[in-house]
Order: structure tokens, then C-alpha cells, then sequence
């Protein structure tokens, strides 16, 4: 190494013995530790040998290049890494379940969506593809259609919970998600900065049977997104989970899915108790000066399929409102539940 060095002119010996041996002094051998410093930087011999030569190399530039071409290795070699890790959750048993389960990522990493559909649909034919990989999937994927086919993908998995054995209900691998199941991962796409990402984790979670999807959800009533609120809590509503109440009633006030969040408020309010409790919370909201005279019409309508003395005594009162459309609505309301 030492000839090579002073072959490119890096270093070079003070002189030579009787013998022809090179002799180097302490001067001689440091720029040995220089040129050894630097290529631990990464850096070529060629570039030490500019670097130690020529006064006038600014050291930002080859400092910089080295930055950036470190950065492209260590995100190649974390994608190399992350592929291995998946091919190795999917637990192949030979090289030809190890091609199988590469061809089925990279399907599901292609630009045709018919290419992603087809990809998630086989996992019905049991080949094994670790869960993250249909996670990431489902967060990326635009298409409705080929969404839909990850998102039931997903639920053939099972509910998610961790079982120890790396696999759920339908040949999907858990993969190693440092023991979180399909519901942990798709709950921590809540918290993504891009709003679709957080609406395709929403509709993903809400499609997952299971405690630990539902356990999720109702940690999400409380998420900033507006949106994500309200599909978890038409999904809650669809689990019988009283919850989702408030932020039921929230997306009546609001328009947004309000009839889907009226059946489910209808839908809850199966015993008296909860009745009483769904007609209370809407009571309110008319009550309030707050708000909207388009809102307060919707949540007239709401209380059509509210049971109990509650919500026929506000629709009683309803009946006389100030604002025609409301007083119309809880009259014919009230003469619907008189003829039933």
C-alpha cells in the first residue's frame, strides 16, 4: 500500500538504504494517518491526492458531493434492506416462494394499477406478502378500485393482533413490525403530514374487524383532521360503539356525511338509555345559537330515528319553531311516529 501511495505522488520516502529499501521519517509517515483519515471519509485517492496538494481545493465542495452520495447509498441500501426484511417475514421455504413473493412486491410497486389490483388479489391464492408491504400499499394507493382490493387484502389478514406467529387468517405475513399488527401500522398513517394518506388509514382501520382496530379508532375521535374524525366515527357507529356520539352529531352539524351519520346515531340509539343520550346531544345543538339554520334542519331530521320522551318532547317543541322548514320537519316527524 505503502508503494501505491507513492505511485500516485501521496506520499514519499526521505531516502533509501545501501540496500535500496525506502527509509521514511516521522515527517515521512504522517501523511500516511492524512490519506487515511480522508478515505475513511469516503473520499478517492485521487481526490485526497488534490486535497493534499492543491491549496486552493475547497473542501465544502468534495465535503458536499461526499454528503450527497452518501445519502443516495444509505436510501439504497435501507430499500435493499427493507425488501430483504419482507422477503424474510413472508418465511420462504425455497427459492421459488422467494421469487414469487419478489415478483408479488414489485406488482405491487407498479405503475399499472391493473398490475396493484392483481397483486393484492393474490394474496387469495396464499402467497405470502408481509403486511407492511400491503400496508405501505394501502397509504399510497390512489385508485379506488385497486384501493378497495388492498383494504380487503388487509382484512383477510385477520384483526391484526399479534399472535406471535408472524402470519394472519390469510397467508399474510405480520412481518417485522416490531410486534404491531395491521391496525398499529395503519394507525400511525393518522399521523402522516399529507391528508389522503391519513383518509386511506382511516378507511383501511375502519374495514379491520377485530378489538385492536376498534381500540385504534376510538383513540382517532380525537385526531385534528376533521375528516378523519368523521370516518371514524361512521365507523364506530357501525360497530355500536356510543363513542362515536359527539362526533356523530359533529358531522350532522357540519353536512358533511350526514345522513350516513344520522342511520348510525339511529342505529345506537337501541336501548333507552343511549336514546336518551343521542337526543340530549341534539337538543343541544339546536339549542345553540351557534348554530347554522341549515344545520339545525338536519338535526330535526336526526331525531326522526331517535326513540324515547326525549327526542318527542325537542321535536314537540320543534314543532313551533321559528324557522318553517324546522317546525314543517319535526311536525311531519311527529305525525309519522302518532300513525306508527
Amino acid at each position: 500500500m505503502l508503494r501505491h501511495y507513492e505511485s500516485l505522488g501521496l506520499i514519499r520516502p526521505s531516502g533509501r538504504t545501501g540496500a535500496g529499501y525506502r527509509e521514511y521519517s516521522g515527517a515521512d509517515v504522517q501523511p500516511v494517518f492524512h490519506v487515511e483519515s480522508l478515505r475513511a471519509l469516503g473520499m478517492s485517492l485521487r481526490e485526497i491526492g488534490r486535497a493534499l496538494d492543491d491549496p486552493d481545493f475547497a473542501p465544502a465542495t468534495i465535503v458536499g458531493h461526499l454528503v450527497r452520495a452518501t445519502r443516495e447509498r444509505i436510501a439504497a441500501e435501507t430499500e435493499l434492506l427493507t425488501r430483504l426484511r419482507r422477503i424474510d417475514a413472508a418465511g420462504p421455504a425455497d427459492w421459488e416462494d422467494v421469487l414469487r413473493v419478489v415478483a408479488l412486491l414489485q406488482a405491487l410497486g407498479s405503475t399499472s394499477a391493473g398490475a396493484r389490483q392483481r397483486a393484492a388479489l393474490a394474496v387469495a391464492d396464499e402467497v405470502p406478502v408481509p403486511v407492511e408491504a400491503l400496508v405501505e400499499a394501502v397509504l399510497r394507493e390512489s385508485e379506488p378500485n385497486v384501493a378497495g382490493a388492498l383494504r380487503w387484502a388487509l382484512a383477510r389478514s385477520g384483526d391484526g393482533d399479534d399472535d406471535g406467529d408472524g402470519h394472519g387468517d390469510g397467508g399474510v405475513g405480520h412481518g417485522h413490525s416490531g410486534g404491531h399488527g395491521v391496525p398499529a401500522l395503519l394507525a400511525e398513517g393518522l399521523a402522516a403530514p399529507v391528508a389522503a394518506v391519513r383518509e386511506r388509514a382511516v378507511r383501511a382501520l375502519a374495514e379491520l374487524p377485530g378489538e385492536e382496530a376498534a381500540a385504534h379508532l376510538r383513540a382517532a375521535l380525537d385526531n385534528p383532521d376533521a375528516v378523519v374524525r368523521g370516518h371514524v366515527a361512521l365507523a364506530l357507529g357501525a360497530r355500536g360503539e356510543a363513542d362515536a356520539v359527539p362526533a356523530l352529531v359533529d358531522l350532522v352539524v357540519a353536512g358533511r356525511d350526514d345522513t350516513g351519520a344520522a342511520d348510525a346515531l339511529g342505529a345506537l340509539a337501541g336501548d333507552a338509555t343511549a336514546a336518551e343520550r343521542i337526543a340530549t346531544a341534539l337538543a343541544e345543538r339546536l339549542a345553540d345559537a351557534a348554530t347554522p339554520v341549515p344545520a339545525r334542519g338536519r338535526l330535526t331530521q336526526a331525531l326522526a330515528a331517535v326513540p324515547g320522551p326525549t327526542a318527542i318532547r325537542v321535536l314537540d317543541e320543534l314543532s313551533r319553531d321559528a324557522d318553517r322548514a324546522v317546525a314543517l320537519t319535526a311536525t311531519y316527524v311527529l305525525r309519522l311516529r302518532a300513525a306508527g
